[in-house]
């Protein structure tokens, strides 16, 4: 990988072994900062003291009978999530994480499918756990986070705990002795696509351990780093990469109170790391630019700084930290780097971090593959790229046209298991061991990849040219004017053929802000956009231009990783 080598890594074979020699390796450290019963400081969890939660939580799992059986998990970012994972995953059976977020009728219908033999919730979800109670009779087993006392057919963790801690004092091993199969399923993952039908993606420990391995090679992070975890961490984004990565490594984890914290909780927790999704980043660097905007003096300073600081930079004198000191202290003043995943960011925003001092790479990945297949190292990396395969990898391009673009296919250790009771959907996507990604893309000559968006979101004009949503969503999403958009194809009968057109959020906050004075009417909000989708065409091809566009107030359903559920919009 050019010039530079990975990084070492250790060997594990599974992640009981990881923990094992993690706190082995730090047992003294802080592995979390949590804050507990409403307070407002963080406070330190040591690698020993989570290690022993885990072996006297996973102890009384083991002592209800659920050996080898489906565990349902659901609640917030949060420390007993954390602990009933490794409990459950090291030992006992088989983990299936669920989305806080999603309705009671699919948090039933994710039980159902999975058939799972218990569910441990958060307090927050304690009302929808007590309706479903009362329309499936199959849980062995429902197990309240937040519960004191045991309550009718409802465990309390705490309980749970003390418990199994009293066992494994008294002698009992049958959780400590558990022979971990490293091929065998050990996660059930719902994907929460863009499509409304969930796959249930089967994960061996094999699978997650060889992706923890491959990224900690790639990127450095280790026991003096402290990480904001933001991204819900039933997504296996966060998962694996936000909360397994951190464990591996001896690094701290600080759970972040809600997207409306994150400044607030990088400064508290003194954040160097923090993972996230484009939304996030481009939301933080457009207010950047806002806040500049409002004092023409500043607006200019920045400027000046950034041409200052970019041409010590080819000198190797770098003064950002102190050039853009009030925009670290808001971060917290620790922040080094950003890491964006779940969808491409545009990479006019991660270059403006790095002018700011913060570096920002990104990386690709799918549930199937545990996540990651591609990934930008933190010394070498291209921002408009999704990253460089990870190592142990092989990505390949499959039927590429005469611009190198088709779709990614990756073979691997950790691509899944399959499809979870759906042999026809995984004989869909896997063949000879390679799995279809669905996501269509290229690799340079240098070896990164490239994604050039979905295979069923293309739009394909009558002559055979290909159109990438993505693309041209990128370019409006940078207009100050813009919140979010959505590009799809139609048929028009004016000009014979389809055409590219957008569904537009204005950003009425900005709007409103700009035009304080002299507020603007429909018609001359359309006439802003207009003008807006007019300079992005300025860049394009003419095909590729956008012919025609409306306007909607109310921004666009996601999935949990901030992604639009375009299926919702029947385009």
């Amino acid at each position: 990988m050019k010039n530079f080598p990975l990084y070492e890594v250790r060997p594990i074979e599974n992640l009981k072994d990881m923990l094992n020699s993690s706190v082995e390796l730090f047992g003294n450290r802080p592995a979390f900062l949590v804050k507990r019963h409403g307070s407002q400081t963080y406070e330190p969890v040591l690698f020993k003291e989570f290690y022993n939660d885990v072996y006297a939580f996973g102890t009384a799992l083991m002592n209800l009978g659920l050996k080898g059986k489906k565990i349902a998990l659901i609640g917030e970012n949060r420390y007993e999530w954390a602990v009933s994972y490794l409990a459950v995953i090291n030992g006992t059976g088989v983990i299936v994480p669920l989305d806080k977020e999603l309705p009671e009728n699919e948090i039933e219908s994710l039980l159902k499918r999975s058939r799972a033999s218990a569910i441990i919730f958060s307090g927050n979800k304690a009302q929808s756990i007590e309706n479903i109670t009362k329309k499936i009779d199959f849980i062995d087993y429902y197990i309240n986070m937040d519960a004191d006392e045991d309550n009718n057919n409802v465990l309390s963790f705490s309980k749970l705990l003390k418990t199994g801690a009293k066992r494994v004092e008294e002698g009992d091993r049958s959780f400590i002795d558990a022979e971990i199969d490293n091929t065998a399923l050990a996660s059930l993952l719902f994907t929460s696509g863009t499509t409304d039908k969930a796959k249930a993606v089967m994960l061996s420990h094999k699978n997650i351990c060889a992706n923890i391995m491959a990224m900690c090679s790639m990127v450095y992070i280790d026991e003096k780093d402290t990480f904001l975890s933001v991204l819900p961490i039933h997504h296996t984004y966060e998962c694996t990469c936000g909360f397994l990565c951190q464990i591996y490594r001896g690094s701290t984890i600080a759970y972040c109170e809600g997207l409306r914290h994150i400044v607030k909780n990088l400064q508290e927790s003194k954040a160097t790391v923090m993972l996230g999704v484009p939304l996030i980043y481009e939301t933080m660097y457009k207010k950047i630019w806002e806040q500049a905007g409002k004092n023409p003096k500043m607006l200019k300073k920045l400027k000046l700084g950034i041409k200052i600081s970019n041409l010590l930079k080819k000198v190797n004198i770098d003064i950002t930290k102190k050039l853009f000191a009030p925009i670290h202290q808001n971060f917290g003043g620790h922040i080094r780097l950003f890491i964006s995943g779940a969808a491409g960011i545009d990479p006019v925003v991660a270059k403006g971090f790095r002018d700011f001092g913060i570096h920002l790479i990104q990386g690709y990945g799918l549930t199937e593959c545990a996540p990651i297949v591609a990934l930008n190292r933190d010394v070498y990396f291209k921002d408009d790229a999704a990253g460089l395969p990870l190592p142990g990898l092989e990505v390949r391009i499959q039927n590429p046209n005469d611009e190198g673009v088709g779709e990614i296919t990756v073979k691997g250790p950790n691509v899944m298991m399959g499809y979870y009771e759906d042999p026809e959907m995984t004989a869909e996507v896997m063949h000879d061991g390679w799995f279809s990604t669905g996501d269509l893309g290229y690799i340079d000559e240098d070896g990164f990849v490239h994604i050039t968006g979905r295979k069923k979101h293309v739009i394909v004009t009558k002559n055979g040219k290909n159109i990438y949503p993505e693309e041209i969503e990128t370019l409006l999403n940078r207009s100050p004017y813009i919140k979010e958009s959505l590009v799809h194809g139609k048929e028009d009968s004016v000009y014979g053929d389809v055409v590219v057109s957008a569904i537009i959020v204005p950003d009425m906050e900005v709007i409103n802000e700009k035009f304080k004075d002299n507020p603007l009417s429909q018609d001359e909000i359309r006439e802003l956009i207009h003008k807006e989708v007019k300079a992005v065409n300025k860049s394009l091809v003419t095909y590729k231009y956008i012919r025609d566009f409306q306007l909607r107030e109310k921004e666009f359903e996601k999935t949990t990783t901030r992604k639009i559920k375009r299926y919702l919009e029947n385009v």
